[in-house]
């Protein structure tokens, strides 16, 4: 057995959950094509040839449990992988509550067995979430999807960003008890990534940082370009990681901390709660 197979994904099962499109659809055809047999869900149509496509709604907890129902299991890899904008309804439901919901469904009827991984997509608009640590607690410790969506809102936090931070935190709180299962979870940062929702959303979400990547020579990340790392994240070469959210935004973030990039530093401090 060659030393790399520890990346490849040869007898295992894949489910990706916003499989139709962007980061998503990528994820799903590279694990594919590294020898999984995936099973991808999501809102949209899923055109994927060979993969088993399954209708989600993950503002409603009966659609969940309907796709875990015709999913089963094993799940080998579970990459979370959907996400929606600002201004959508159920932004919170859809973009977090949804996605903890399926885990904690597929974790109670023994789908998600030891050995497995999952794979979380969060944001650059994560970063910083350990600032808001106290509160991200008190939100993650409301384990009721209707609760924990109606405490969103009435705080004023159904919205991108809390989603994004919610996912970071979540990924770093549930290692450990995950890990006691023998299941690591892990999760991304990307940087402007040119997808459909990114394009829907071109002016903020491709011209953040544009300064930066024209400084450095690069452009806007593809999907394939962070289904790479997502991917890695849950294959067995990464066995010793979990609770880690990944930063894959070309440096930025870095280049703000230490300066390297003095324009990048006042939106790095805002995310760090550096007011």
């Amino acid at each position: 057995m060659s030393v790399f197979s520890a990346f490849r994904y040869d007898g295992k099962r894949a489910l990706v959950v916003g499989g139709a499109s962007g980061m998503g659809a990528a994820t799903a055809q590279l694990v594919q094509d590294a020898g999984a047999e995936v099973v991808a869900m999501d809102y949209a149509e899923i055109t994927l040839p060979g993969a088993k496509a399954i209708h989600v709604d993950l503002a409603d907890s009966a659609s969940i449990d309907a796709a875990v129902d015709e999913c089963g299991g094993p799940v080998d890899a579970l990459f979370s992988c959907a996400g929606v904008a600002d201004g959508t309804p159920g932004i919170e439901k859809i973009n977090f509550i949804g996605h903890r919901y399926m885990i904690d469904k597929l974790l109670a009827r023994g789908l998600l067995a030891r050995g497995a991984a999952i794979g979380f997509i969060s944001s650059a608009a994560g970063l910083g979430w350990e600032a808001n640590l106290p509160l991200l607690k008190e939100y993650l410790d409301i384990a009721d999807f209707d609760a924990a969506a109606q405490w969103a809102q009435e705080h004023g936090k159904a919205d991108y960003m809390w989603s994004k931070q919610a996912i970071c935190a979540y990924v770093a709180r549930e290692a450990m008890p995950l890990l006691k299962q023998g299941i690591r979870i892990n999760g991304i940062c990307p940087g402007p990534t040119d997808t459909p929702l990114a394009q829907a959303n071109k002016d903020m979400w491709l011209g953040f940082g544009s300064d930066y990547r024209a400084e450095v020579g690069v452009e806007a990340a593809t999907p394939l370009e962070q289904a790479y790392p997502l991917v890695f994240l849950c294959s067995d070469a990464a066995v010793a990681i979990t609770g880690t959210t990944m930063i894959t935004d070309s440096g930025y973030f870095s280049a703000g901390v230490t300066e390297a990039f003095p324009e990048a530093t006042p939106v790095v401090n805002f995310l760090l709660g550096r007011y």
